[in-house]
């Protein structure tokens, strides 16, 4: 199967995937939801023309979160609203990188060290940028948590927009006095710091559950070992906005790991995609783009294992981006000249192909008239039911 996608290869493969592996059952969900997205199976409707020019049936997208095929609208959703918000300043982009040492253990809880990391990362910045010596204010911070490696791998890391100035506590403005947000040493230490505890923690009070390979003393150990190592924390040049950041965060927000544009075909049980490798740069220092084969079983194991739990925030602001934080936001943007947040209309699937250019399936070929909804097409079955011990 040459020019396959994710849908594809899930209905190939999962069946037999599913009756090798133990999965939880929001794996299972999302998979059926894949599986079936703009199918018969999830229902739909008719949309056509209002003077009878024309008629066609829409089946539902599943508007599931890992489903690389029918994000785009909520994102181009979150995206416009993300945007409306923005403080007109200075913004930085941080990397919080997580150890390798630490995956298996992520696996077996993936809720909990995720929120974990991500008080950690923003403890860490919030403590530090209210120092006088750095910046002495409060500044705005959104954060994105990203799973996977560019061969589907698990490298759980955090990306952080954060604005190069804050509100202090008599509610002026106080921007960044260097080029550079924090010291990258300290920052590091700090969130190593921080994340190493609050796991000590979280399996003192018997919130984390232990891989069946790892006793509490391992366990302790490790940390112990980690909290002497170097940990990988990036602070990126500054930019002049954070629109640009804000789209990069975007793609962690739904779609999943891996794009159908990246697949290049699904032949023999192996499946091959395409990746860029920053360990391997051509000339101009550009990373050199290359080709993964693995075996669909594989394929599956490593896409799989970056669904996130039903309900499990990706995405999170604090300080001035935080939802509950809306007059002191107003008030910084004023410092900005700007005006206070006004969120856009809802963004509607017409709208979208119009900002896409592509006038054709949102009106009717004959008179251009846009096309209404018509009669509901009921779903053909439900979801499964599967219901595991496994959970995260």
């Amino acid at each position: 199967m040459v020019g396959c996608t994710v849908q594809d290869i899930l209905r190939r493969g999962f069946s037999e995937f599913s009756r090798t592996h133990r999965l939880p059952g929001f794996v299972y969900r999302a998979a059926y939801k894949m599986m079936n997205c703009r199918t018969r199976v999830l229902g739909g409707h008719v949309q056509r023309c209002p003077h009878g020019h024309v008629e066609r049936v829409w089946y539902n997208s599943c508007k599931h979160r890992s489903c690389p095929q029918c994000s785009l609208l909520q994102l181009e959703t979150w995206l416009a609203r993300q945007k409306s918000r923005l403080i007109a300043c200075d913004h930085y982009h941080v990397v919080f990188t997580t150890p390798p040492e630490l995956h298996t253990l992520w696996r077996y809880n993936r809720r909990v060290m995720a929120g974990l990391l991500f008080s950690s990362v923003s403890n860490t910045l919030l403590m530090l940028l209210a120092d006088p010596k750095y910046l002495g204010a409060r500044p705005g911070i959104l954060s994105a948590l990203h799973t996977w490696g560019r061969t589907l791998q698990l490298h759980p890391h955090i990306h952080c927009l954060v604005t190069g100035g804050g509100v202090t506590e008599r509610g002026a403005w106080r921007k960044v006095r260097k080029d550079c947000l924090l010291p990258r040493e300290v920052l590091m230490i700090i969130f190593r710091g921080k994340y190493l505890d609050s796991i000590r923690k979280a399996a003192a009070a018997n919130k984390l559950r232990l891989p069946p390979t790892m006793t509490a003393t391992q366990l302790n150990n490790l940390l112990n070992k980690l909290g002497r190592a170097t940990w990988n924390v990036k602070i990126l040049e500054k930019y002049k906005h954070g629109a640009g950041v804000l789209t990069y965060l975007a793609r962690y927000v739904r779609g999943g790991p891996l794009s159908n544009r990246r697949l290049l075909s699904c032949h023999d049980g192996e499946v091959r995609f395409r990746y860029r490798s920053h360990r391997d740069l051509d000339a101009a220092g550009r990373p050199r783009e290359k080709v993964m084969s693995l075996s669909v079983d594989k394929f599956l194991e490593r896409l799989l294992q970056h669904v996130p739990p039903q309900r499990m925030q990706v995405v999170r602001g604090c300080g001035l981006y935080a939802n509950s934080k809306s007059e002191v936001l107003d008030l910084a943007r004023s410092f900005h000249g700007q005006a206070a947040v006004e969120m856009p209309p809802t963004m509607t699937w017409q709208d979208l192909l119009g900002k896409l250019g592509d006038k054709k399936q949102s009106r009717c070929p004959v008179c251009q008239s846009v096309l209404v909804r018509g009669e509901i097409i009921a779903p053909c079955r439900g979801p499964p039911i599967e219901t595991l011990a496994l959970t995260s």
